[in-house]
């Protein structure tokens, strides 16, 4: 889904921008969280913090992927991260929601 506005959305518009500048963080969501939110990418305002902090400010742009979000996996730049490590400004974060499989 691209980044327009859609009617029933589960989270805020996102800006479209390809590389975020200094003063957000560009989210990527996958899978169920993608649908969950309506979109594939969202934008943040954002002057930097740890990811426990993302993960709060994703819960209350897009409400219905809080009860993904704790049970999530998070990329920033090209590593896993734990919550304690820091998400810089302007960087580009992907969620990777929970997965099953046998």
């Amino acid at each position: 889904m691209d980044s327009a506005s859609h009617p029933g959305e589960m989270c805020a518009p996102a800006s479209g921008a390809a590389d975020p500048p200094s003063d957000i963080v560009a989210v990527e969501l996958f899978a169920g969280m993608a649908a969950a939110a309506g979109r594939r990418r969202v934008t943040l305002p954002w002057k930097g913090g740890d990811v426990a902090a993302l993960r709060a400010a994703v819960s209350r742009a897009c409400p219905g992927l809080a009860l993904l979000l704790p049970r999530s996996a998070v990329v920033v730049g090209d590593r896993y991260a734990a919550d304690t490590d820091a998400v810089p400004g302007g960087a580009t974060v992907a969620l990777i929601p929970p997965v099953s499989g046998g």
